[in-house]
């Protein structure tokens, strides 16, 4: 990323959006200058930094105090999904539920995304309780089909092309293609977008 790159690092996963989120504001509000701000599973990368902005970055991350980020004003994209996954038993009966009921739990759930990667279009997903992460699978699929709603650790994700993988496949996501090089911005999900996958 070039001298201009800072990578933060975090304790957890809970803290990294509500840090992105205040260096955007700082960003947005004009304190700091940089070119991107990307969120991961447990560091945020900040690039275009001048050796001023660098300065005001480190300032505001000394003085930043972690905390939950509020995702409840983010957008609200709504996915219709067929939970006719191959997996959908194997979770089911990992939560003691029935299938019926795991897709209820699955439905009645609000994602939000944490951050995007793995693939163009790919969003990892939070909202699911700690007690409900789903194991991988033993064996990763060679090809999991494009749209396949899947859950894996703490996380849900809908795969936006066919590739291998090896997340529980629970249902089949309709609607807007997850990635559009035609569109602005080309992925549908977004770090802050809050997510419902409709039954």
């Amino acid at each position: 990323m070039g001298a201009g790159a800072v990578l933060l690092e975090l304790d957890d996963a809970v803290q990294v959006p509500a840090l992105a989120a205040a260096i955007v504001a700082a960003r947005e509000a004009g304190e700091i200058a940089t070119r991107d701000v990307v969120p991961a599973a447990t560091t945020v990368l900040v690039s275009g930094l001048s050796r001023v902005d660098r300065a005001v970055l480190e300032d505001l991350v000394a003085g930043w105090e972690p905390s939950e980020w509020d995702a409840a004003d983010g957008p609200l994209v709504e996915i219709p999904v067929a939970f006719d996954g191959p997996d959908l038993a194997d979770v089911a009966a990992g939560w003691a539920l029935t299938p019926d009921q795991a897709v209820a739990l699955i439905a009645s759930t609000e994602f939000t995304v944490a951050f995007c990667g793995f693939a163009p279009g790919f969003a990892y997903l939070t909202g699911l309780p700690a007690e409900r992460e789903v194991p991988r699978r033993a064996e990763p699929r060679t090809a999991v089909p494009a749209r396949a709603v899947a859950l894996a650790g703490p996380y849900a994700g809908v795969y936006p092309r066919s590739s291998p993988g090896g997340w529980q496949i629970v249902g089949t996501a309709f609607g807007e293609p997850l990635w559009d090089v035609d569109r602005t911005p080309p992925a549908l999900l977004t770090p802050g977008t809050r997510v419902r996958f409709l039954a």
